[in-house]
């Protein structure tokens, strides 16, 4: 059922939400300063890629304080915005009843996006 989901999500989407995650990392990747939220673009890439069967974890002791630090950082630098985004889309599609499972998976986009340090993405 999770491939039946992605391959939807993909078709109504999924890839060019995928293709702007990976743009982006790209761009941010150019300078050294970049190259940690470039990485973290690339963690929601790969999640906006297949979202379904995937779960968003915290790791424990992942940083600690520099943790802290850079989702502060994330959020000023337009983690807030993009974590915004997902949240309406997610609320959009919950209006219907066939919309509600991507709606859900956008709403795992709108908490990955707001502190993607120290989260990781598994499948369940």
């Amino acid at each position: 059922m999770n491939v039946l989901m992605n391959l939807l999500w993909l078709l109504l989407g999924g890839i060019f939400t995928c293709l702007e995650y990976l743009i982006s990392s790209l761009l941010m990747m150019i300078t050294i300063i970049g190259i940690p939220f470039g990485l973290q673009t690339m963690k929601l890439a790969f999640l906006a890629l297949s979202p379904f069967g995937k779960e968003v974890i915290t790791v424990p002791h992942s940083g600690g304080c520099l943790s802290i630090l850079m989702n502060i950082l994330w959020l000023f630098l337009g983690g807030f915005w993009i974590s915004l985004t997902h949240l309406v889309f997610g609320f959009i599609l919950c209006v219907t009843v066939i919309g509600i499972p991507f709606g859900l998976q956008h709403f795992k986009l709108a908490s990955l996006a707001l502190t993607p340090f120290g989260k990781e993405v598994v499948n369940k």
